[in-house]
């Protein structure tokens, strides 16, 4: 134990060395304390890098707020998005290796990946996918909502999920092609990506106490714990995202002092310590404008910052007419940012462990005034300014009669029970609807939401948290119910992409386990106008309709004596019981109902 005091202290004095070292952060901890209390941030770690030299590293406030537990330059958080960088570098790495372009289809790598449609199928290249210029919005809630440790049962997704606009016409921001990169780099070196990142990266590079799984930063100590700022200011932890087969995209866990050391790398053109460990071509390439972001025109309370493009990884932008690289990170609980001045070789990393978080921009942007010269502002006044702006209109737009499309004293078509079953889309995943206590509940993977009646057969979502449900904030998502021409729900769209129309998740009936034994009873011919229609069972627990003329129809037991058809939605039969025995056999679809009696 006094081991550890005395390398703690050690430690302390180190940190504090550095800023009384530069004269340009004279006082800075006093700026950064300011930001931690404005935002109610349970902490951050920051550190900066002066070419080949760390002039400043700090922790800030608590990794554990419960236990006021401090965070040092060491502890561990969630990097997010900020993962992508590393991603995209491999394939500079193997690019160097001559082992791909980035001209070449993705799919040559990863012939199991499909895309929407032919003219992504043939025209889309790697570059592609590191640029964001494919065409495919983001479809985050496929991962988020419905999460999987199979890399490839996520690339199999892919094929399912439709683009928004035309290859390379538009800039849109997409984690599955973060995956995909992952995924070529896994199928060329035999390794998994973590396995790549480690070998390739962290050990080279001396980023001893990084990881890249959930699990294995769970058994590591000095890891900061997530916290999201409730509505009543109430700092409120947050259980740790695994993102698990989604990794390439934002699944490293990191602290200041590691990345500090990827930023070096970064400004020294690639090399660590006299190795090249990335080509400085890519270097260039990857920091350079490879697609326009959006138009990011000088405004007029800051004009000297502008422009917004992306690179491989990294986003680029004029700040104060210095170029700036940059790549912000989000993932419950935690909020990153990791930039870098090329020509002026200054590196900023800022780690938060809160949620949707403006610490890392206002700490980033508070050092940057400082290193850089020139202009200044106080970014933490403006925070607070803005801050107050928001919730003065918030207050009034409470006290105007908000306009709702909401349609007063309506009510679902159909009973709760109607609407139980598993909802399924292939470019998504699926999820059962269940019914407790007269109130419909969704099950998804990691997640259970409640579904309250807003009008007709739409429902509002609210999540079931641990203390009950929260239904401060439903969003703007709702489950709208639609009823095929038999009368039964079919399916339910949302809008889990923004930029689509709402997807729509198709309803298939909740089964009920039926012994052979039973089935029996239902087995025989029927006569329905003339017409044999034969029932029998396969593989002897599975009951079957045949009709002249058709194709057998597996047949699915729903309730006591009905069945749906598995293919042909819409289509249901029920079995007539007389004294223990099956008499009849109604056959009941969109044009009506139709008896047939057992011979």
């Amino acid at each position: 134990m006094k081991k550890f005091i005395c390398l703690f202290f050690c430690i302390a004095l180190f940190t504090t060395s550095y800023a009384q070292m530069d004269k340009r952060l004279k006082g800075l901890d006093k700026d950064l304390n300011a930001i931690l209390e404005a935002t109610k941030a349970p902490g951050f770690a920051v550190a900066v890098v002066d070419g080949d030299k760390v002039i400043y590293s700090k922790g800030f406030g608590y990794s554990d707020y419960e236990n006021k537990v401090p965070v040092d330059a060491n502890t561990l958080f969630a990097i997010g998005s900020s993962t992508k960088a590393f991603t995209s570098a491999l394939l500079g790495q193997l690019r160097a290796e001559d082992k791909l372009s980035f001209d070449d289809s993705p799919i040559k790598y990863i012939p199991e990946l499909k895309f929407y449609n032919d003219n992504l199928n043939n025209k889309v290249i790697i570059k592609d996918l590191m640029r964001h210029s494919t065409g495919l919005p983001r479809h985050d809630l496929s991962w988020y909502l419905f999460p999987s440790a199979d890399k490839d049962s996520l690339i199999a997704r892919i094929a399912y999920q439709e683009p928004f606009t035309g290859l390379r016409q538009e800039w849109h921001y997409n984690n599955f092609m973060f995956l995909a990169q992952g995924v070529i780099a896994e199928k060329i070196t035999g390794q998994s990506w973590e396995e790549n990142i480690k070998t390739r990266f962290f050990e080279p590079l001396g980023m001893s106490r990084s990881q890249t799984m959930l699990s294995e930063l769970q058994k590591t100590d000095n890891a900061a714990f997530g916290y999201e700022l409730k509505k009543d200011d109430k700092i409120s932890k947050m259980d740790y995202y695994d993102i698990s087969g989604m990794s390439p995209a934002g699944s490293i866990y990191s602290s200041a002092n590691d990345m500090v050391k990827w930023l070096k790398l970064w400004i020294n053109k690639g090399k660590h310590n006299d190795q090249e460990i990335l080509t400085e071509m890519y270097i260039n390439e990857a920091m350079s404008s490879q697609m326009v972001m959006r138009a990011a025109l000088p405004e007029e309370e800051s004009p000297d910052l502008f422009f917004a493009n992306y690179g491989y990884g990294w986003m680029t932008s004029s700040y104060r007419g210095h170029y700036r690289v940059e790549h912000g990170g989000n993932i419950d609980g935690f909020s990153t940012s990791v930039a870098f001045f090329p020509s002026d070789q200054l590196g900023i990393v800022v780690l938060a462990n809160q949620n949707g978080s403006s610490v890392p921009s206002l700490v980033r942007n508070t050092i940057a005034d400082r290193l850089l010269g020139g202009k200044t502002t106080d970014w933490t006044k403006r925070f607070v300014e803005d801050q107050e702006k928001a919730k003065k209109m918030e207050a009034e737009l409470k006290l105007e009669d908000s306009e709702t499309t909401q349609v007063k004293n309506t009510k679902p078509s159909h009973v709760m029970q109607d609407f139980i079953g598993n909802y399924e889309n292939a470019g998504y995943g699926s999820f059962n609807i269940t019914v407790e206590n007269d109130s419909l509940f969704a099950n998804l993977k990691r997640k259970k939401l409640y579904l309250k009646h807003y009008h007709y057969d739409v429902f509002e979502p609210f999540e079931v948290t641990k203390t009950g449900i929260d239904t401060t904030d439903s969003g703007t998502m709702r489950f709208n119910f639609a009823t095929g021409d038999g009368g039964e729900i079919i399916n339910v769209t949302m809008k889990a992409e923004a930029a689509l129309e709402p997807i729509a998740f198709k309803r298939t009936p909740n089964t009920i386990e039926v012994s052979t034994a039973d089935l029996e009873m239902y087995v025989g011919d029927y006569n329905m106008m003339g017409t044999t229609l034969k029932i029998y069972i396969k593989n002897e627990t599975v009951l079957y309709l045949f009709v002249p003329g058709q194709p057998e129809y597996e047949l699915m037991p729903t309730e006591k004596h009905k069945f749906s058809l598995k293919v042909a939605d819409g289509y249901k039969i029920e079995f007539l019981e007389t004294d223990n025995v099956i008499t009849d056999m109604n056959l009941i679809q969109p044009n009506g109902t139709f008896k047939a009696k057992k011979k």
